[in-house]
This record gives C-alpha cells, structure tokens and sequence, in this order.
C-alpha cells in the first residue's frame, strides 16, 4: 500500500483514494489486509505519554528556594529540639506541597481526555459484511458509514456523500456545520476548508456518507494536537517566578547575615558554639515562615471568591496570574457572542427591514428606517419570513424558562424572526400544511417544502438556500397581491454584499405555485419560473455583557484578540461590534489576519504582527500555540480561551488557559488553568479584577511580614557585633513569625479590592515582586524596630531588669510594631480611614486575638517557662506602643508624601 503525507488526501480522486489502499468500495478490506495493517499502523488510538511519576512530581514540590529555607528552618528548630516549632515548619511545608500536587497534577490529564474522545464505535465494510465495531480496531483503508449521530472515528477521505453535515468545532473552531462532498480539491486546501474530509472526533449532524480511512491513532489531527499538548511548555507563572526570585534573594541574604555574625563573633573571641546559636537565632528569626502558608491561603481565598463570579480555578497560582494578565486570546462563538444565530436584517419588497432582540428568545420590534413597523401593513414581510418558517426542518422550545434550538442554529433563527413579527408556527403550519419536501442537498444550495395552499386545492412551494441558487431559479420578484415587481438581480446581488459586509450570513428565500391537487415535489418543479421573496442576514450577536467587559480590559491596559476558527468577514464584523477593531472592520475583512497569512510569516515578523493585530481568523490549532508563543516573546503575560480540541496545546502553553464549562470539551478543560461555569468573557473581567485584588493582598502581606524579618535578623547581627547579649532568643523569633503571620498577616488576605482597581494598567511583568517606593517603607519600618529594640533593650538592663524582662520588651516591641504597621498596610497607598476602619472585620479580630495571645506570652507562668518571657510592669507598656505609634505615623507621612507628588505631576503632566 502506497502512503501518502495526510496533507495530501484531499487533493486525490475517490477512485485514486481507493487504488492507493487496495480496496474495494463495494466490499472493503479482507481480513488478511486488516491483520497486516493493525501490525504495521498499531491501533487506532492517541498513544499515551509516559511523564513524570506521582512520587517524582511531589517531590519538585519542595524544589523551590523559599522552601529550602523553612526546611533549613525545621531541621535547625529540630536540633536545638524545639520539636512543636520544627514540627509546625514542616507541617507548613508539606501542606503547601499536598496543596500544589493536587491542584497542578490535573493539567497532565490532557493526554487521556483525548483518549476518552477516541473511544467510540463505527460501522465498518469488511469482506463485503458491514459490521459495528470499536474504533480502535480501525486501519487505514477500511471502508467507514457515516449517518447522522455518528462521532467520526479517524480522519477519512469522503468517497461518496449525501447532505452530509459536521460539526468541526472542537477541531477548528468553525460555528456552524460544515457542507461536505466527495470531489478533490486544492493542494493547499487548509484543513477547515478540507470538505472532502472528516475528521476524527467531530460530530456528524446531518446526512450520510461513506469514506476510507486515511489516519489513524498518532497521525489524525487530533492525535497531532496530542502531540502539540504534550510537547506544549508548562510555563512559571508570574507569581511563581517572582516569589521563587524572591525567595533566592532572601536565601543568599540570610546566608550571607548568619556567615558574618559567626565570623565576626568568633574574631572578637566568643566561643564558637555560642556564635553558631546566634547565627541559627539570627537564621531563625529572618526566615519568613509565614510566608508559603500566607500565599496559599490568600491565592485559596480567591478561589472562593472567583468560583461566586463563574470561574473555577483548577490551579492555585492562576488566581494571582489573572492579576498579571496583559493580553486575552478569546475565541469568538459562545464566548464574545451569544452562539445563538440571530436574524438582523431582512430584504423583502425592495424594503430593509431590522430586526431587534437577540438570541433564541422571541423578543424583539421590526423596524423600517429606524420606525416600528405594523407587520399587517408589510405583506411582502410577511410572506418572506413565513417562507423562512414553514421551509424548515427545526424547532424552537422553551424549559424551564429558556428557549433552546432544536435541529440547525440558521433554522432556528428563522423561526424567531417570524415569531417577532408576531406568526405563530402552529397557525401557519395549520393554514399551510406541508404535503412534500425536497431535503438541503450540498451539490444544489437550496431545501424546497410543498404546501397546501387553500381548500380549492391550490399549492405553493417555498424554497430557502443560497443566494446563487434562489437567483437562478427567479425571473421576476413576488410582489403580493400587486403585481410581481420587475426581477434586477445586480440590485439583489448589492444588497447581499452590503449584508455580508457587515458580517451577517445571507439566505435568499423564494416560491412558486404549482398545479392544483398536486402531492409531491421534484427538482424540475422549482427549476425556473420562481418567484423572489427576499433575503435574511443572520450573525451569532455579540454579548452585550462581552461588549462591556472587553471595555473594562481595555481600559485596565489589557490587549484584547479575538483568535477563531470563523471566516474572516464574519470576525471582522463581530471584532468591530465589540470594540475590537476601528470602523473599517465593520464593512470588511481589513485588519484581520487570517491562518494562511501567518503561515507566510517568520517567527520575527509574527513577533510584530501580534502586537498591531487584534482579530486572528481561520487559525489552525499550531498557529494558535505559535500566536500565544509570539505574545510571550514580546513579555506578556497570556490569558487565552478556547472550548474544542484544537484550544487545548494553547491552553496548555499560555500563561492563564481558560477553558467553558459548558460548551468546552473534557480535552480543553483538563489543559486549562481555569474553567467559566458561564461560557461569559464577562467572567473572564471579573476573574481579573479578583486576580488583581489577590495580588494586591500579597504584596501587603509581604511588606507587611519582611520589616519583621530583617529587624529580628538585624537586632541579632548587630548585638554580636557590639558584643553584648542577644536581644531575642531563636524560639522567641519563632513564636514571634508564626503567630503573627496566621492572626495578623492572614488577616490581609480578606482585604477587599480597593476602588479604581480595574482603571489601573496592567502590572509590567518585567518588574520585580517589590518596587523602589516600597522596599524603602520596608527599610523604614526595619529601621524603627532595630533602633525601639536596642534603645528599649538598653534601658531595660540599665533599670536593672533581668534578661528575661529585658527580651520580653523586644518581643513586645517587634509584635505591636507589626499591629501598628499592619493598619498601614492594608492600603499600598491610602490611609486606613480611606478604606473604612470596619471594612476587614477579620483583621480587627485577628488584632484582638494576638494580644490577648501577647499579654498570655508576657504574663503566664507556663508560658514564661516554655518561651524564657517574664512579666514587666504597666510603664513598659507605654514606651512599647510608643514605638508602634512612631511606626504608624512616619508610614503614613510618607503615604502621603507619596500622593502628594503624584497628585502634582498629574497636574502639571
């Protein structure tokens, strides 16, 4: 058997199809053929890619360099045998490791989802029997019967096709059934143009065909899309990346502190075993133990939040990401549209007619240069959209208080535009029942219907199809009870263009009367003479809640692109009714780049094309990971969505995969990051401005824990190196760092979105986790602290109070220094009093437990034994909140200090 690349089978003859395989259309293949095909080509299924194990996978879990810290930290804990400190560290971090193997292992289900696609059955030619069997059986040559139903189980080149329809969706994005037939076509025929083929796991909606199989398993374009997601880069998200560059910075500056407080006290004749405590003291109390479970929480907290606005993170740190997001890749149909077509303009007695209301629900006015029409009035109206209604095989229902289409979109959408002008189908069907039809057939363009006209036996036939195929048929245009009016198809043909430019999908529409009594039809009866009703024009309507979420992105400084399977004009017309595009993309295709276009680019010049194009059409699966790929390239941080098959390696790729919850295969989900329970690119707005509030929440949970860190770090350092005694012993740091981070900083964590969140631009990812402005808050508060601590810790002794009391003062100084600061932090840039003192009720219960949990620390004989604390007497107190009181105050100055110069340059710029 001749092999041929699969590019090519749909430029061959049925005839040369069949000679290639050494088969036979009549009786397929013998068993012998089917024995050495099944050894050469394997089974036909997606084979499965062997990755990391379970065991391996949890492991990497713990390759992270904030983790190596609090793993130093509990072994460190363990020697000193502080075993509840050690073993909360470690529990910490195994939590932290259950969470994320859990989370993230979903995504490497992909590859089975795809496999669950391909199990499926076929009616397959052998030996001249037709029998059922499983698709995995199937070899290439075999004669397959298709009928509708049916999912296609491998790619076939069609042989012999009658009204065959297929839903190609999940494979190319297409919004409606594809027309297939059996001839040749082009050699560069992309594969959504491919009409002589059916591919493997699409759906067969209407007719029925038989084809050979051409591809099987691995080398069927789904099998070829397996290949992309698993080859498809997992990238770090942003807030990954930067808390692992965070974390490395912190490791080599606690390193670096510790190194040199052992040094330096070993030089000025200490003894080494004491310095070596100071440098584990110092290690303990800088390392942010917190910090993993803080960011867990939060980001799970805003899991919560976004799956109330119909987002379903399937991964932690994409909460965060969506914060970061620059660019949205969105499909078209279901996402920005309604995926419901909708009648938008009709032609019908030399008369435009517009018709309001979108979507399935028959609401809506007819209107006729701007003004409500009485349709009683508009009789040639009438008969054009009771011929859409009564030449049509589908039906619209309602349940449960929706209305949902029942057999073809473009039928349906027939029916509502009748409805809206107020015919009722059961009456119209019962005033012209139909007696006969001539069913849609691809090689002639249009449906015909017979119907009884009249008692006196009369009949009418109505024809809808194509606009070529309804004009051919016409000589003269049906004028009611008038006479017809005078037949100019050049006139017809201009309003068909003018329609099609504004993206809408035009069917002509026609009848004739035939002989009375007559029962039947045949295509000789409407071959000529016909007279024309009009046109429909139709278009899946944007959402309007779409329209308004894509305005929201834009003016938070996030790009948005519309990347779909559609055909450019029908792109170009939804791009330009949503704000996508300028004006002109409203009357053509201009501005949208198609598949074949990008095809014809280098990886350079795709570079720039991404950053100036906004509509992406006719794009295949590779071109939509090659289009996320160009955008990473120029440093965005990716949010794309998609709903089929072909989504999912660019779901995989991009920073933030987006899958529907409803329209959205099992392949899609499983490789996305997030799952819209709505289907809404609305959703997608909402998970943003979540995702941004999220992020906002942990870089105050971050500034807010790291003064505390570098002062316990500092006051350790500095106290060897002026050679008296330690100022805080390491389970006092430790006691220090965790209770605070769970009942204060976690309290952070609740924080509601500021307001103006979403008018902000979109973060640069380039720049690092903290900028200048708050690393120098940072190093201010430090500051306060090592100096409250020394300056408090030398009066204490020089009161002549015990080291106990004395160290007890530090502690309570670095705790209510944190209370005090954490009031500052709840805005990066506005006052507490500006974000409403009770709109975080957590926090003011969280401050409340940690002082009670201070005065227990300070005043209780089982915890003075087990911390080495001791009670001091009410005037300590005064200095200690003195302390907390200069933090808040110099913090906030320079908050307003800050607005101030902002407000400024506002003015003057």
């Amino acid at each position: 058997m001749e092999t041929l690349p699969s590019s090519n089978w749909h430029q061959l003859h049925p005839s040369e199809i069949l000679d290639r395989f050494e088969t036979e259309l009549e009786s397929g293949l013998d068993h012998a053929s089917v024995e050495s095909r099944r050894e050469r080509f394997g089974p036909n299924a997606i084979t499965q890619r062997k990755g990391q194990g379970p065991l391996i996978r949890f492991l990497l879990e713990f390759h992270q360099p904030l983790v190596y810290i609090l793993l130093a930290a509990g072994l460190i804990t363990a020697v000193l045998q502080e075993w509840v400190d050690s073993g909360v560290i470690f529990a910490v971090v195994l939590m932290n490791a259950i969470i994320g193997f859990v989370q993230e292992s979903k995504a490497l289900k992909a590859i089975d989802a795809l496999t669950r696609v391909m199990t499926s059955e076929a009616t397959v030619l052998r030996e001249g029997v037709k029998r059922r069997l499983s698709a995995q059986e199937l070899v290439p040559g075999d004669i397959v019967f298709l009928q509708s139903g049916d999912k296609v189980p491998a790619d076939l080149r069609l042989l012999v096709c009658r009204e065959l329809q297929t839903d190609e969706s999940t494979l190319t994005g297409e919004s409606v059934p594809i027309e297939k037939h059996a001839e040749p076509m082009d050699q560069d025929t992309i594969v959504a143009d491919r009409r002589n083929m059916a591919y493997s796991s699409t759906l067969v909606t209407y007719g029925t065909a038989v084809g050979v199989v051409v591809s099987t398993g691995d080398r069927t374009e789904i099998g070829r899309i397996s290949e992309l997601i698993s080859s498809a880069e997992v990238l770090a998200t942003p807030l990954t990346r930067k808390i692992a560059h965070f974390s490395g910075i912190m490791l080599y500056v606690i390193l670096a502190m510790a190194v040199a407080t052992f040094v330096v006290g070993v030089i000025r004749g200490e003894r080494a075993l004491d310095m070596f405590m100071a440098a584990v003291a110092l290690a303990v109390g800088a390392i942010p133990e917190g910090l993993p479970a803080a960011v867990t929480i939060t980001l799970a907290i805003g899991v919560g939040k976004m799956a109330r606005r119909n987002a379903i993170i399937r991964k932690l740190p994409a909460v965060e990401t969506l914060g970061s997001t620059t660019v949205i890749c969105s499909d078209k149909t279901g996402t920005l549209t309604q995926n419901q077509m909708t009648v938008r303009e009709v032609l019908s007695g030399g008369q435009r007619y517009h018709i309001t209301g979108v979507g399935y629900a028959p609401e809506g006015e007819i209107l006729c240069e701007g003004q409500p029409v009485d349709v009683r009035e508009h009789q040639l109206l009438v008969e054009c959209l009771t011929a859409g209604m009564l030449c049509n095989d589908s039906t619209l229902v309602k349940t449960m208080g929706d209305w949902h289409a029942e057999g073809d979109p473009t039928e349906v959408a027939l029916i509502v535009s009748a409805r809206k002008a107020g015919l009722s189908p059961k009456q119209v069907k019962q005033e012209r029942p139909e007696l006969d039809s001539i069913p849609f057939e691809s090689q002639h363009q249009y449906m015909a219907t017979l119907h009884d006209a009249g008692s006196d036996g009369s009949r009418i036939a109505y024809l809808k199809g194509s606009v070529e195929s309804i004009l051919q048929r016409c000589d003269r245009i049906h004028g009611g009870e008038a006479n017809d009016i005078a037949f100019d198809p050049g006139v017809i043909h201009r309003h068909v263009e003018e329609m099609a430019a504004d993206g809408l999908r035009v069917l002509a529409f026609a009848r004739c009367e035939l002989p009375s009594g007559a029962e039947s039809i045949d295509h000789n009866d409407v071959a000529h003479g016909l007279s024309f009703v009009g046109l429909q024009g139709m278009i899946d309507p944007p959402r309007p809640e779409a329209v308004q979420a894509v305005q929201a992105c834009q003016a938070a400084g996030i790009q948005v692109k519309m990347i779909t399977g559609d055909h450019a004009g029908t792109a170009a017309a939804v791009a330009a009714s949503i704000g996508l595009s300028g004006p002109e993309s409203s009357r053509s295709a201009e501005g949208v780049m198609t598949g074949r276009m990008i095809a014809e680019l280098s990886d350079t010049e795709l570079h720039d094309a991404v950053e100036t194009t906004a509509v992406f059409a006719r794009v295949a699966p590779e071109q939509k990971l090659r289009l996320v790929r160009a955008l990473q390239h120029r440093h965005h941080v990716v949010a794309m969505t998609g709903d089929g098959v072909n989504d999912a390696p660019a779901l995989r790729r991009a920073d933030i995969g987006v899958a529907m919850g409803v329209t959205g295969t099992e392949v899609a989900k499983e490789a996305a990051d997030m799952v819209l329970t709505d289907d809404n690119f609305s959703s997608i707005e909402a998970a943003i401005e979540e995702g941004r509030g999220v992020f906002d929440n942990l870089v105050k949970f971050i500034i807010w824990t790291m003064p505390t860190s570098i002062a316990e770090g500092l006051v350790i350092m500095l106290a060897i190196f002026a050679g008296t005694m330690l100022p805080i012993l390491p389970v006092q740091a430790l006691w220090i760092n965790m209770t605070t981070a769970v009942l204060l900083g976690l309290m952070l964590a609740f924080e509601p979105k500021e307001p103006g969140i979403m008018n902000r631009p979109s973060r640069d990812p380039a720049k690092p986790l903290l900028d200048r402005a708050l690393v120098v808050r940072i190093l201010i508060v430090s500051a306060i602290l090592v100096m409250g601590s020394f300056g408090l810790l030398a009066w204490e002794l020089a009161q002549d109070e015990t080291e106990a009391a004395a160290r007890t003062v530090v502690v309570n100084v670095i705790v209510f220094g944190e209370i005090f600061y954490l009031f500052n932090c709840r805005s990066l840039t506005l006052s507490m009093f500006s974000v409403g003192l009770f709109s975080n009720r957590w926090l003011l219960v969280g401050t409340g437990l940690m002082i009670a949990l201070q005065l227990a620390f300070t005043y209780v004989p089982a915890m003075n034994r087990m911390f080495d604390s001791a009670p001091i007497g009410q005037d300590k107190w005064l200095l200690i909140l003195g302390v907390g009181v200069l933090i808040y105050s110099v913090v906030g100055f320079e908050k307003w200090l800050r607005r101030m110069y902002a407000t400024r340059n506002n003015g003057t710029g």
